[in-house]
């Protein structure tokens, strides 16, 4: 029958090793690490993923503008892939009437149930070039979500990680200090000379 005793490691007694004080407190300081430490430097990255982020949408609605254009015809041999929420799109040739009065024309995505004919918003950037809207709120708080989380994750597993490797140190000079031990104490039980 084995009994557990909790707490031993912290108690004094003439059978508590240097080993077993550094494993006690190796527990405690993984403990914080996992439950306080991961969690605050996964949502300090969050935060600081959503500051970039921010950034780069305010940065991509500096160069880019929205315009109103009208299908004029589907561009040949254009397939239609899937974008980001599910919705289906293929390349077809827009024109729309600039601020200034002249026609411009390009080619851009739109929703696959589009016809000729049909309005639909493009968004362009300083060159005229049709490219994907700004990104949204929603785009924004999971990419920030996904880096907190992600760092997060990374730091339980390094600890979980650096934790093994110390208590595979510490086993092995606690073996190494039983086999010095028996060396002096088997002489004593066995009454043979070493």
């Amino acid at each position: 029958m084995r009994t557990r005793v909790r707490g031993w490691r912290w108690r004094r007694n003439p059978l508590r090793r240097r080993s077993d004080v550094v494993e006690a407190w190796l527990t405690v300081v993984v403990a914080l690490l996992l439950f306080v430490g991961a969690p605050l430097l996964g949502a300090a990255t969050a935060w600081w993923g959503y500051g970039q982020a921010q950034a780069v949408v305010a940065q991509q609605r500096a160069e880019r503008h929205h315009v109103r254009a009208t299908v004029i015809d589907r561009t040949p041999g254009s397939l239609a892939t899937e974008h980001l929420g599910g919705q289906q799109s293929y390349r077809a040739a827009v024109h729309w009437t600039a601020p200034d009065g002249t026609e411009k024309s390009a080619t851009a995505r739109v929703p696959a149930a589009t016809r000729h004919g049909d309005t639909v918003d493009v968004w362009l950037d300083s060159q005229g070039r049709s490219v994907p809207p700004p990104s949204d709120g929603a785009e924004i708080w999971q990419h920030s979500a996904t880096v907190g989380s992600f760092t997060a994750l990374g730091t339980a597993l390094t600890v979980l990680l650096a934790h093994r490797a110390v208590r595979a140190v510490t086993l092995r000079r606690r073996l190494a200090e039983w086999d010095r031990e028996w060396a002096l104490t088997e002489p004593q039980w066995t009454h043979r000379r070493a």
